[in-house]
């Protein structure tokens, strides 16, 4: 097995063009488990450790039309623990999902583009980047260009990644502090999902974001969902408080039906749509009270 180890990121997609029987390592924490089961045999690991374009984040404008009118662009390299430690102000709903990642030790070294490149439906972030109307930034020798999360997933394990690409960032709108995210495990840590839920509602842009985890062959929007929040939003004027009880339980309901759940040995599709159902309502109860929420 070959190991390449670029040193910047033009070198690390000029490798990438060269060698795309190469696997992309980073964290590990996914890779690894996988060489060791024997589940991957690549001929050649790419190293993404020591290219310094894929750390950190920033603050960055945005033409969106948020009342922050601004965006967090995080490197696809940067690890879980900071986006917990560093944007739960920011991103709360993705630093949320962040502190559900793993083990501390897990997310020391499990990054953001990693959670992306395994395009698993059970990632953790992905419900997130999906409610937030996040944008992911692929970059090859070709060029760059920016996909909309809701738009890069395509099945299990399978996203619009092309062979001689790489994830390098990804930019999230800064859309307020009525946002949340929340999974069912079989514990608290250490668990992949049995099903996951985000929701971000956006009063200064007039938008309701929906992110289903773990429920379907890909993470899922639930559009018939955010219509219906969005058209009883604004009948009260974007008063959270204001929201009827009959308008939470029929967004619950719009959110299990927007799923495509299978039975496993995690849960059957009946309990994941049930624990979808109750997982909206508690999201609106924890952004708006218990008069739109859980207690409805």
């Amino acid at each position: 097995m070959d190991f390449l180890a670029p040193d910047d990121l033009a070198a690390a997609l000029a490798a990438r063009a060269e060698r795309p029987d190469a696997l992309p390592i980073a964290g590990g924490t996914d890779v690894m488990v996988e060489l060791n089961l024997g589940d991957a045999r690549p001929a050649a690991l790419l190293d993404l450790t020591r290219v310094p374009e894929l750390r950190g984040h920033r603050e960055i404008d945005t033409d969106r039309g948020t009342e922050f009118g601004t965006a967090t662009r995080i490197g696809a390299g940067e690890v879980f623990t900071r986006l917990v430690d560093d944007l739960a102000g920011a991103l709360p709903a993705l630093a949320a999902a962040a502190r559900t990642v793993g083990s501390p030790q897990i997310r020391n070294r499990g990054t953001l583009g990693g959670n992306l490149g395994t395009a698993s439906p059970a990632g953790d972030a992905h419900p997130v980047l999906l409610a937030t109307d996040a944008t992911i930034e692929l970059a090859s020798v070709r060029g760059t260009r920016r996909v909309p999360a809701a738009e890069f997933f395509l099945g299990p394990g399978r996203s619009v990644l092309a062979p001689d690409e790489l994830v390098v960032a990804v930019e999230v709108p800064h859309a307020g502090p009525a946002q949340v995210f929340a999974k069912v495990g079989t514990r608290n840590a250490m668990v992949i999902a049995v099903c996951s839920f985000a929701l971000c509602v956006d009063p200064t842009a007039g938008r309701v974001g929906t992110g289903i985890g773990s429920a379907g062959p890909t993470p899922l929007r639930a559009a018939a969902a955010e219509a219906q929040l969005t058209a009883a939003l604004d009948a009260c004027g974007w008063e959270l408080a204001a929201l009827p009880a009959t308008a939470a339980v029929e967004f619950a309901d719009l959110v299990s039906d927007a799923a495509r759940p299978i039975d496993d040995h995690r849960g059957s599709a009946a309990y994941r749509r049930h624990a979808l159902r109750v997982l909206a309502r508690r999201a609106l109860g924890w952004i708006a009270g218990p008069a739109s929420g859980e207690a409805a």
